[in-house]
């Protein structure tokens, strides 16, 4: 899997290296950021092939960035999955209103991840 570039914009700074080790030993070419606007502009930067982003974030929340990438046309194409710890049927409605491609709530399993970053790649 190593063609794939997965950018995890995640502001816990232990989600975020466990997520990135993890990924990494199986294959995965990883990029982080840890704030929404960070994340917005390394998506930009990097276009990467599948985004992890995080709902709650400092400068910028991830259902901003979530809608920025997806109303343009040049990013919309690339799966974003959100990662939260709010579970409210409101956070999953906003979620899928602003384009997200898959929604996860913490805390998820390993395989859990994997299976959803297998799904939306293969599906591209």
């Amino acid at each position: 899997m190593a063609e794939y570039t997965v950018l995890i914009v995640e502001d816990e700074p232990d989600m975020q290296r466990a997520i990135k080790l993890r990924l990494e030993s199986i294959g995965f070419k990883v990029e982080t950021a840890s704030d929404g606007l960070e994340g917005l502009q390394k998506i930009k930067k990097l276009e990467p092939d599948l985004v992890l982003l995080d709902i709650m974030l400092p400068k910028m929340d991830g259902f901003k960035v979530c809608n920025m990438i997806k109303f343009d046309k040049k990013y919309k194409n690339i799966p974003i999955i959100m990662l939260s710890a709010k579970s409210a049927q409101k956070d999953f409605y906003t979620a899928k209103n602003v384009g997200a491609d898959a929604y996860l709530t913490k805390p998820f399993t390993t395989a859990e991840l994997l299976k959803k970053i297998k799904e939306m790649l293969i599906h591209e």
